[in-house]
């Protein structure tokens, strides 16, 4: 780097040198540049984690709503080296079904977004004992802030999440109903009204959307009727 470019760094004056530069300055003299966005007066990381929040108060309210279920937000967790915390835990005593809600409010790396899902699926029976319970059915679940960008990037990426994820939103209800067997589904969630807030039907595109058990006749028009909002 040239001296001209340096010195105005070292005087405080960088309006006119581009983030490059600067990273590669700082690189040089192992200093850390860090990038602060500010959107209508707001720090972004104050804006995302009440998104967060937001997110988390809707989907706690609907699962607080079935009835038999037991609800615990941030669970932490620390098991063979592996930390972390799991967004909700939902516990079904009576058919010994456990719930594991992963929420995201944007889809930012799909690949560690993945991984962290699986890692937490994986360690839910021992976080859950840690309580008390043992499940004989464990499901997990992604929940995602429903947004057209966040459909847009579940889109693109399709063939990754279809591998992981068996159902969609619109089996949500179904499996609230009848929470007898293992699953793992991705559903897009709007949190404009956490008190009743409903759970939109998001297939990805290409995945299988069959139940999470064959109903017929009357019963099957009436878990239609209830169902959960089809806006693919």
């Amino acid at each position: 780097m040239s001296r001209a470019t340096v010195s105005p760094i070292e005087r405080g004056y960088c309006e006119t040198l581009s983030l490059a530069t600067l990273r590669r300055v700082a690189g040089a003299t192992d200093i850390r540049v860090d990038l602060l966005g500010r959107w209508r007066g707001g720090d972004a990381d104050r804006l995302l984690s009440r998104r967060h929040s937001n997110l988390a108060e809707s989907f706690a309210a609907f699962l607080a709503a079935q009835p038999g279920r037991i609800v615990e937000p941030e669970v932490s967790f620390s098991f063979y080296g592996a930390r972390g915390v799991v967004d909700q835990l939902a516990w079904h005593p009576a058919t010994g079904h456990l719930l594991v809600v992963e929420l995201k409010t944007g889809f930012v790396d799909v690949n560690e977004m993945l991984g962290t899902f699986d890692r937490k699926r994986r360690l839910a029976g021992a976080i859950s004992a840690t309580r008390g319970w043992h499940p004989t059915a464990i499901s997990a679940w992604l929940i995602v802030a429903d947004s057209k960008t966040n459909r847009r990037h579940a889109a693109e990426h399709s063939t990754l999440l279809q591998t992981r994820f068996q159902l969609d939103g619109r089996q949500l209800r179904v499996l609230m109903r009848h929470p007898l067997k293992a699953t793992t589904g991705l559903a897009f969630w709007t949190d404009s009204n956490p008190g009743g807030a409903r759970p939109k039907a998001s297939p990805v595109r290409g995945q299988s959307t069959a139940p999470l058990r064959p109903r017929t006749g009357r019963n099957a028009a009436q878990d239609g009727a209830a169902g959960p909002d089809s806006t693919c």
